[in-house]
């Protein structure tokens, strides 16, 4: 799941270097997943449960002074049809708020259909039904953060 060729012998891509913070942002749990840009490779770390933002941020906190991030990406939810979710403007403000907090750039992705690919690729893992909820968020911001890799160009 590479987002194209490597131009490099070492198999390294060229440009932004580090790790990634993947969210999969939502009103009651929000995923976490970590990647790095170099490789492409994301995998799930966290299910964050607060009620607000502040809540969400102190916990968001701990992992990003233990992965160092050089960037952020937020899943930005859109309906099929292009409109954009109500919990979009949320999601926005979020990112926001989160780059603001920890000095670090954040983007936006279209994170449509995220869930369900998560939800389809722990059931063909053979994950139970009580672990998959357990984890969905985090496999939803680990496809979030592939789908960046694949689509984004990262040279700084």
């Amino acid at each position: 799941m590479f987002y194209h060729a490597l131009s490099r012998a070492d198999g390294a891509r060229p440009g932004l270097q580090g790790t990634v913070i993947g969210l999969d942002y939502g009103e009651r749990r929000i995923g976490v997943a970590v990647g790095e840009l170099s490789l492409g490779i994301a995998h799930p770390v966290a299910t964050i449960h607060a009620q607000s933002d502040r809540g969400r941020l102190e916990q968001l906190a701990p992992l990003v002074d233990e992965w160092k991030p050089v960037l952020l990406v937020i899943g930005l939810p859109i309906h099929m049809d292009d409109r954009e979710h109500p919990l979009a403007a949320r999601c926005r403000n979020f990112a926001h708020k989160l780059s603001r907090r920890f000095n670090v750039p954040s983007r936006m992705v279209d994170e449509r259909l995220t869930s369900h690919a998560a939800e389809e690729a722990l059931a063909a893992a053979n994950v139970s039904v009580q672990r998959r909820k357990q984890v969905l968020d985090q496999v939803a911001a680990q496809t979030i953060l592939e789908t960046f890799f694949q689509t984004h160009d990262h040279t700084a």
